[in-house]
């Protein structure tokens, strides 16, 4: 891809209008780098030195915010992430894309930057989920060695949102109902996985 091709690819992303709208979010920052800047995230477009690799770039989440996560992270990339990854630098977790200039086309670009936002978009739900689903695993092997029933565990759970175990301590009756129609649909769609 050339300059051009990646200026016309950034351009027509985002909207004609929406550039004029924000006094041309497509800035040539240094040589061979861009930046897009919406109210709502920045990308950056950089080219290596030797003109040879683009990488897209568009921070995520401060590390503070994502430490709990980062194993779910590491297997999203390994999953999940397809052609862009997450990484970690200057204490942020980035959404990044990397592809040989030569062999990249308009529509990779766009590809990889449409999930680039999806990830931007996902914030932590997407690892937060991920690592509820493992605890949930871990429910259920728990019970399985115990010998328990689905019903069985079901039933534990709602002895200890019942006794205070599990839940808030101000929570209202019908809040401990959506909260245990919830760990009942997560069971019963993981029960018989493990």
């Amino acid at each position: 891809m050339t300059s051009e091709e990646i200026v016309g690819t950034l351009t027509e992303l985002f909207g004609t209008s929406a550039v004029a709208a924000l006094a041309q979010p497509v800035v040539d920052i240094a040589p061979k780098s861009w930046q897009v800047d919406t109210s709502t995230f920045r990308l950056l477009v950089l080219l290596s030195e030797d003109n040879t690799w683009l990488r897209v770039l568009l921070p995520i989440v401060p590390i503070q915010q994502a430490k709990p996560f980062l194993e779910q992270f590491l297997e999203a990339n390994f999953d999940d992430t397809q052609e862009v990854r997450y990484a970690l630098y200057e204490g942020v977790i980035w959404g990044v894309f990397q592809h040989n200039r030569s062999t990249l086309v308009s529509a990779d670009l766009s590809n990889a930057i449409s999930r680039l936002l999806s990830l931007y978009q996902a914030g932590l739900d997407n690892v937060f989920n991920r690592l509820i689903e493992s605890r949930i695993r871990q429910i259920i092997q728990a019970a399985k060695q115990q010998g328990q029933s689905l019903q069985a565990t079901m039933q534990s759970l709602e002895r200890f949102y019942a006794e205070g175990l599990m839940g808030e301590m101000n929570q209202t009756s019908e809040a401990r109902e959506e909260v245990l129609i919830a760990w009942r649909s997560q069971l019963e769609r993981l029960w018989n996985e493990g």
